[in-house]
């Protein structure tokens, strides 16, 4: 479980009053993640502690609750971006903006992070913002704060989630059909956020529709619960866009309920590689396992 240390609620209260201050002051403790034209993202990786644990049979015991401390600079058009998704254009303006701290906890079972606390400051390191208890978001491909998350688990559990974030093979190719008038779609899957839940495999999954010419028709990325036993599967939740209608919520026709694979369709196809892929990768898939 490397290094990292394990502490009880009451050791969890006092993590969280941690001055704004202290954390500035150990400057040299960030370290880097990625940059690009808006953000630069950093974690502290002396600040990661495991507050929860659950007991495996075999006495092991498994984080279910980590919390650590983030960093993100931000240029002027990543400043607006956050102003704008936060709804404090009134109070805040993107000049003002340069960088933010946040405490936040994960849970690596449901791959799930929240901010617990989060200060905003200006170029001469006063608070010119600050809000609580952000909203409990599922990391996924498509989520900002994916390499925090992914750089404060492999703190602990040192299973390689960065590194699997980048690799080229983080997507594998699930099934791919060509209708007649030349559209094709074809679905890949997110291996990183694959975890074995009983018999049931939970990941996300691309769906790509193109026409003849390449040009994308419809997307969808959805999360599903495939019973690897059984040959069923059920949609989760997800979103689907389309040149027409833009991004909205996927809609369901089995209403949540696990529906059979048939034989006969080509999701049959991506069943197959799943089993596939989680037997041969059974550690991989089952690495936060606390059955």
């Amino acid at each position: 479980m490397s290094g990292t240390a394990f502490v009880d609620e009451a050791g969890a209260a006092a993590i969280a009053q941690d001055s704004q201050t202290e954390q500035q002051r150990a400057a040299e403790a960030w370290y880097w993640l990625s940059s690009d034209d808006k953000y630069s993202k950093f974690f502290d990786p002396t600040s990661v502690v495991v507050v929860k644990a659950a007991k495996k049979e075999n006495g092991e015991k498994v984080a279910t609750e980590i919390q650590a401390w983030i960093k993100t600079g931000y240029s002027y058009g990543g400043a607006k971006e956050t102003i704008d998704s936060y709804g404090i254009s009134a109070v805040l303006k993107p000049e003002q903006l340069a960088y933010s701290l946040a405490q936040v906890t994960i849970n690596p079972q449901n791959r799930t992070i929240q901010y617990l606390k989060e200060d905003f400051y200006n170029a001469k390191g006063e608070v010119v913002w600050s809000t609580t208890e952000g909203r409990v978001k599922e990391i996924n491909s498509q989520q900002f704060d994916e390499a925090y998350y992914n750089a404060v688990v492999d703190e602990v559990f040192r299973v390689g989630e960065m590194k699997r974030a980048a690799a080229e093979d983080r997507w594998i190719d699930l099934w791919k059909e060509e209708a007649e008038d030349g559209q094709v779609t074809s679905v890949t899957a997110d291996t990183t956020t694959m975890r074995l839940k009983g018999a049931n495999l939970i990941l996300w999954e691309w769906y790509e529709t193109k026409d003849k010419s390449g040009r994308v028709l419809e997307i969808k990325f959805v999360k599903k619960a495939v019973n690897l036993a059984q040959g069923t599967e059920r949609i989760v939740k997800g979103d689907y866009w389309s040149g027409g209608s833009g991004w909205k919520p996927v809609e369901d026709e089995y209403e949540g309920a696990y529906r059979a694979i048939s034989p006969n369709e080509p999701a049959i196809k991506g069943l197959t590689r799943l089993k596939a892929y989680a037997k041969g990768y059974s550690t991989w898939v089952n690495r936060y396992s606390i059955n």
